[in-house]
């Protein structure tokens, strides 16, 4: 039986859409049922429902409404029977309570290579800290901004005359094949949290050093 999605969004939803598209493969465990946004004008709400998929928004007016607005997600969700919620360019934090009571059950897609960082204008933050790599992270949502249980990563490698757009460009389209083959390893029981930290269940290849510059 296919794993129940929910897909948390607040813009166009590209990740959204990589999901979708991973989930009409005949043998993907996981079935997108339930798009929510807490924007109204979200564009991926559109592209779900071209999709045959039910999107909705949740209506959040501001700090003081988290808890209503967390309880008609909740209320939601349960509704739909949801097994697995996936985060995808939703720009809410999450109170500790809801994401206890969901624990190891909200996945998040973040455009870094965590700890490294966290919060917004990733790229930008690379670019100004001179790193040779960068990329994105797939990992189980704890109450600290982009916190929990690492469940993988992808890298991309730092031009020298990368803008804050081109380094997106090249780490978005890594996360829109990591995040589809994380929910799978998470769905499949192959991702457990052990410790604090994802257990990866599967074959791993033997270590290859990335040298930038090359050696």
């Amino acid at each position: 039986m296919s794993a129940r999605l929910a897909i948390l969004i607040s813009g166009r939803g590209s990740n959204m859409e990589a999901i979708l598209n991973a989930c009409r493969a005949a043998d993907y465990p996981a079935e997108p049922v339930l798009v929510l946004s807490d924007r109204a004008d979200a564009a991926g709400l559109d592209t779900a429902r071209a999709g045959g998929v039910a999107a909705e928004h949740i209506v959040h007016t501001g700090p003081k409404d988290r808890a209503a607005f967390e309880a008609a997600l909740t209320a939601r969700l349960k509704a739909a029977q949801i097994d697995l919620i996936c985060l995808a360019g939703f720009m809410r934090m999450l109170s500790a309570a809801f994401v206890e009571e969901w624990r190891d059950l909200i996945v998040n897609i973040h455009p870094s290579l965590l700890p490294s960082f966290k919060g917004l204008d990733t790229h930008r933050q690379a670019l100004e800290a001179g790193v040779k790599l960068h990329g994105c992270t797939v990992h189980y949502v704890r109450a600290g901004m982009d916190d929990g249980p690492i469940i993988g990563q992808a890298a991309v490698p730092v031009l020298p005359d990368d803008t804050e757009d081109a380094l997106a460009m090249r780490v978005l389209s890594a996360e829109h094949r990591l995040y589809p083959a994380c929910i799978r390893l998470v769905v499949e029981g192959r991702a457990p949290v052990r410790s604090n930290v994802a257990a990866l269940e599967m074959a791993v290849p033997a270590a290859v050093p990335i040298f930038m510059p090359p050696a």
